[in-house]
């Protein structure tokens, strides 16, 4: 059973840093992506970085140069959020891509372009004052 759980939400002022970590555990594919996603009240879902099992990052124009995705295989997601402005206020979420298919004996998720994640966590607030 696949399971992510977030951690390192809070409060913090804008300019401000935070790091949120996403502990994944039971995610055994051979190629894969994760990805973080945010949502704020009365607003759509929004991806906000992606990251593939090559290592490959994606952002959201609004984080560009602010935010940086990173992970530790499958056990780990991670994002360095700098330079946190007040819009970023928001529930952040990891995500993680389901399986498309299987083959050889070896299980393969969807690839990030298919934006496609049939997991997720429960989220961790992030909040950001002016």
């Amino acid at each position: 059973q696949v399971q992510l759980v977030e951690s390192g939400g809070g409060s913090v002022q804008a300019g401000g840093s935070l790091r949120l970590s996403c502990a994944v555990s039971g995610y055994t594919y051979s190629t894969y992506c994760m990805a973080w996603f945010r949502q704020a009240p009365g607003k759509e879902r929004e991806e906000v970085a992606t990251i593939d099992s090559d290592g490959r990052p994606t952002y959201a124009d609004s984080v560009k140069g602010r935010f940086a995705i990173s992970q530790d295989n499958t056990e780990n997601l991670y994002l360095e959020m700098n330079s946190l402005k007040p819009e970023d206020t928001a529930m952040y979420y990891c995500a993680a891509a389901g399986l498309a298919f299987e083959y050889g004996g070896r299980r393969y998720a969807y690839a990030c372009s298919s934006h496609d994640f049939g997991y997720w966590g429960q989220g961790t607030q992030v909040t950001v004052s002016s």
